[in-house]
């Protein structure tokens, strides 16, 4: 009875110094140096090799060497799959986790520097736009935009009303200030304009109102108080401003600020200030103020420049 030696690696019959896979039925192609204490790669028990006479000899050629070299192919890869698979079947905490992490990107705070800068639309509610003559001005605190159907051009007034020192059933207002169109004929110049302008202004103030009514006893007299150039909007224009005598009540100040439109054929116009005198009237002083606030419409720089262009005149 015939013995089959088990495959394994052993001592190449024709190489000493190197060990050939035998596969169980042949020699295959595969060789490596010998080893020390050469185990059976794991396969079942290790078996001495049978005596070289008794196995098949590493020679021959032809069709059954390609059989023993493809059959040695199929067992080498069976031997490295059972082989991973053991492997894997072993303590997998001591093997170190090299799969690599990718870190969490740092976080990141906007820079208020670099931030786009957010700028403030105009708010129109502060302001008294004249479009139809192109000029806008503040609305000054405790001042509000009038409604009124009986005001003429554009007009701001302050926010508290009063019973009116002439009697009646009229309502006063302590400070006025309206945007209009000019409409005096013959007007030469803004001075002439001005000056023609501010009687209006004061009659309609403190004389007689748009009803006829005199709801400030009258005007008994006039001081003109200043009449000089200024611009306004970046025109020259010309003011003349009078204090006025009433025949009831603290009487009050009157002006009229005449100049070209910044808008279309610039034609002239005229705003008219009224400010009650006394205590509870406006301070004058915000009377220069608002005039030099004048400005066009959708210029976010400053007005007028008050009394920059020359000295008033008494």
């Amino acid at each position: 009875m015939s013995m089959t030696t088990p495959a394994g690696w052993y001592p190449d019959p024709s190489v000493p110094s190197t060990e050939r896979w035998w596969d169980g039925t042949a020699w295959t192609a595969h060789t490596r140096p010998v080893q020390a204490h050469a185990p059976a790669v794991g396969f079942g028990p290790q078996t001495a090799p049978l005596q070289q006479s008794t196995m098949p000899a590493n020679t021959g050629g032809g069709k059954g060497r390609v059989v023993a070299l493809v059959t040695a192919g199929a067992v080498l890869v069976a031997a490295v799959v059972t082989g991973a698979v053991l492997l894997g079947t072993g303590d997998e905490s001591a093997q170190p986790d090299s799969t690599p992490t990718a870190s969490a990107p740092a976080p990141t705070t906007a820079d208020p520097k670099n931030s786009p800068a957010t700028t403030p639309s105009a708010d129109d509610s502060a302001l008294l736009i004249d479009q139809l003559n192109g000029i806008s001005m503040p609305v000054p605190a405790g001042w509000e935009k009038s409604e009124s159907s009986l005001d003429e051009g554009t007009t701001m007034v302050t926010d508290e009303t009063y019973d009116c020192p002439g009697g009646g059933s009229s309502l006063c207002r302590h400070g006025r200030v309206s945007s209009i169109t000019a409409a005096q004929a013959g007007a030469s110049s803004v001075e002439a304009l001005a000056r023609q302008d501010v009687v209006t202004a004061a009659d309609a103030a403190y004389d007689e109102d748009v009803l006829g009514t005199r709801v400030h006893g009258g005007i008994t007299s006039h001081t003109v108080l200043k009449s000089q150039p200024i611009a306004v909007a970046g025109r020259a224009g010309y003011l003349v401003r009078w204090r006025v005598i009433t025949g009831a009540g603290p009487g009050g100040y009157v002006q009229s600020l005449a100049f070209p439109s910044t808008v279309g054929t610039e034609a002239l116009v005229v705003v008219r200030f009224a400010f009650d005198a006394g205590p509870e009237g406006p301070k004058l002083a915000d009377m220069d103020k608002i005039a030099e606030s004048i400005r066009p419409t959708g210029d976010s720089t400053g007005g007028g420049v008050g009394s920059s262009i020359g000295p008033g005149h008494g």
